[in-house]
């Protein structure tokens, strides 16, 4: 990666978060049986295909739903009563997934589920979903015993009542509770105990449920809900919006490296926790106007930027974002909220903290904080990015500062955005490929 000028119009894929939501609800989407219509099928519009959403889509197969798809439409036939798959359901690199299937898999009628991942994916935290599922009536299993996958589910369903679970590690912890709760044998109430973190996520689970005609009643606070007996989803078409965790990173490579760029496609109707950033750019010093009458966002490239405090506790997937906004910086960038992002796909506070000080900056790290100041002049480097999709592209876009640095792990935008760097390419990053390493 080379010193670069971002310049002209981009349209922003679609979103992770809520093509993972839709397929995992489409298909338990249950439509009058007798009816062999289209209407009785969910169309998912605009889907994001990645990496990450494929998973979610090939564990649903597994448990029985029918999916096909075509170009970025995917349209499923759902059931409630899934069957026990013929294999081991491996996830890849997805948390979501493991959290969704996971919950999913205690509707199979009888037999046994196990889930599991990539060697990230085994390290990541689950024993507070498998302690409220066996609250809730659901025998389930860490096969090591310590809380990691595989995930070992049995079925027979939900048989209901009171789940209390910490909510400081991940919100997709209620998120795959509340998705499949609303078929349990009586009603469900579910207690957060802690700081919920992540809430924005939670608010987009709510959504994507209501789309497919199901509400249910939870404290302002989210931190209580009660499902109550006898919901149903029905089959519908649910057009995916555009991801603002990616319009993030694509705003920031403007905002540091740019003259003007326009964004399309965006969409400001369904919540997105990531539309902070938008927020965050202006406290910063930088330019940015959005129209959401035409669903644009115009970024202006700035000169400099303005330090400033960002609590990120509930929308963790803008570390990375904000981590290198603050090498332009004027003061000291200090971000808070952290300790749920030490359980991402690699501990990204620990990484982003490591690999940014190759580049001249000055970093100060606690379990919660990161405190960023950025050098005078930022250094080449060779920096890795550990095989996690947001730390490549947060770290290609703060090479783009330099004169002649390297970016390792390209393999891993697959999991969230496979065009990222022929995107980049055309709004005028300049970005060669490197012989792939040993």
């Amino acid at each position: 990666m080379k010193k670069s000028k971002i310049h002209g119009c981009i349209r922003c894929p679609s979103s992770k978060s809520y093509t993972h939501r839709a397929i995992a609800i489409a298909s338990i989407s249950e439509g009058n049986n007798q009816d062999v219509s289209q209407m009785n099928r969910s169309i998912i519009k605009n889907a994001l295909l990645s990496r990450d959403t494929l998973a979610t889509l090939s564990a649903c197969k597994a448990l029985g739903a029918e999916i096909t798809h075509q170009n970025m439409d995917i349209c499923i036939r759902g059931s409630r009563h899934f069957t026990a798959p013929e294999d081991i359901i491996n996830v890849e690199n997805s948390g979501t997934t493991l959290r969704i299937i996971s919950v999913l898999s205690s509707l199979v009628k009888d037999g046994y589920t196990v889930l599991t991942g990539d060697e990230s994916l085994r390290k990541r935290p689950m024993q507070p979903l498998l302690n409220a599922l066996e609250q809730l009536g659901v025998e389930c299993y860490s096969s090591k015993l310590n809380g990691t996958a595989p995930i070992i589910i049995r079925g027979g369903g939900i048989r209901g009542g009171t789940a209390t679970i910490d909510g400081s590690m991940s919100s997709q912890f209620i998120s795959a509770l509340l998705i499949s709760g609303i078929y349990a044998d009586s009603e469900v109430n579910i207690k957060v105990k802690g700081r919920q973190v992540s809430k924005p996520y939670i608010e987009s689970t709510l959504s994507t449920m209501k789309a497919f005609g199901v509400e249910i009643e939870r404290s302002p606070d989210l931190l209580e809900y009660h499902i109550p007996e006898n919901n149903r989803y029905m089959p519908s078409v649910f057009d995916v919006p555009s991801d603002l965790s990616t319009a993030a990173l694509i705003i920031c490579a403007c905002v540091l490296s740019g003259e003007q760029l326009i964004i399309g496609g965006l969409n400001f109707v369904l919540p997105q926790a990531d539309s902070r950033i938008i927020d965050i750019v202006r406290d910063m010093g930088g330019k940015i106007i959005i129209d959401e009458s035409k669903g644009e966002a115009t970024i202006y490239g700035s000169k400099d930027l303005t330090g400033g405090e960002f609590d990120l506790s509930d929308t963790p997937d803008l570390l990375p974002v904000v981590s290198i906004l603050a090498l332009k910086a004027a003061s000291q960038v200090k971000i808070s909220g952290l300790s749920h992002v030490r359980l991402k796909e690699t501990d990204r506070v620990e990484k982003i903290a490591y690999e940014l000080r190759k580049l001249g900056a000055h970093i100060t790290e606690s379990n919660d904080e990161l405190m960023i100041s950025a050098p005078k002049v930022l250094k080449n480097a060779v920096l890795e990015a550990y095989n996690d999709h947001r730390l490549f592209m947060a770290f290609t876009i703060a090479s783009l500062l330099t004169d002649n640095s390297v970016v390792a792990g390209a393999e891993s935008v697959d999991v969230s955005y496979p065009n990222f760097i022929q995107d980049m390419k055309n709004i005028g990053a300049n970005i060669e490929a490197m012989p792939d390493r040993e």
